[in-house]
């Protein structure tokens, strides 16, 4: 289960983002993929819709409803939040972090070609 300090670090992130429980529309359905006769049985797969951006988020990481419910909000939280945010957001920082690590490594590999090769 979600420790009650990841819970409320969650309320507040999407509280500070405007997002309310009461734009969001819930679903459960049935999961796909392997997990056999559990999966089969049970909706353990959170469907989310933000009302006002009409953001949609499916999560099935998890065969507990519950914790699906907890990654699901977390999901749409981040989108809204690059969403809003653009360049600024959390995911975009580290998604351009990762860029500049890449460059660095993609260099030194084509230096190290060069310097081999003569």
């Amino acid at each position: 289960m979600v420790s009650p300090e990841k819970i409320k670090a969650l309320e507040e992130r999407m509280q500070s983002l405007k997002i309310y429980e009461k734009d969001l529309l819930e679903k459960f359905v049935h999961s796909q993929g392997r997990g056999g006769q559990k999966l089969n049985k049970s909706s353990s797969c959170v469907w989310l819709k933000h009302a006002p951006s009409g953001i949609e988020v499916k999560c099935q990481k998890d065969r507990s409803q519950a914790m699906n419910r907890f990654f699901a909000r977390r999901i749409l939280a981040d989108k809204i939040e690059a969403m809003l945010r653009g360049k600024d957001s959390e995911q975009a920082i580290k998604r351009e972090k990762l860029r500049r690590q890449k460059k660095k490594r993609k260099n030194r590999a084509k230096e190290k070609v060069a310097i081999d090769s003569h």
